[in-house]
């Protein structure tokens, strides 16, 4: 049987770790900043080294926010990752469905949106109205009924 040997740990600059999440470099920045993400150690010049454990948290990260979660949200769901005990999955999927319903609110009114400004297009394209139908419908103190 071969041995193995220890390999010594990946040391990735923060442009490897910006092109290997798709993460730009400012925005690790803003996340280690704000806390999203511990400070990375730094080598004697002052250059920061993250590793694996690094590039996946900011993976898990940027993968959240592409699903809408907010930033306080996405910091739950770090904790409730490195906790991975009992109830975890039910207070994940609490969290999952709350921000479910928020998006299906806004597809909804992405939906109303869509439906009043076809309605000012079609209006616009007919001649319906001397002026313009866009211009009247965005003068509107409230919003049309579809």
């Amino acid at each position: 049987m071969r041995s193995v040997a220890s390999q010594p740990p990946i040391a990735l600059s923060i442009g490897e770790l910006s092109r290997r999440t798709g993460v730009n470099i400012e925005t690790i920045r803003y996340y280690e900043r704000i806390k999203m993400m511990p400070a990375p150690p730094r080598t004697a010049s002052g250059r920061r080294v993250y590793g694996p454990a690094e590039a996946r948290s900011l993976a898990f990260i940027r993968r959240s926010r592409e699903l809408g979660f907010t930033l306080d949200e996405i910091r739950t769901l770090l904790a409730l990752s490195a906790e991975g005990g009992q109830g975890t999955c039910a207070e994940v999927r609490e969290l999952a469905a709350s921000h479910l319903a928020d998006v299906r609110a806004k597809i909804a009114d992405l939906r109303a949106m869509a439906s009043v400004l076809s309605d000012a297009v079609r209006r616009c394209d007919a001649g319906e109205l001397p002026g313009c139908p866009l211009i009247e419908t965005l003068l509107q103190t409230e919003a049309p009924v579809s």
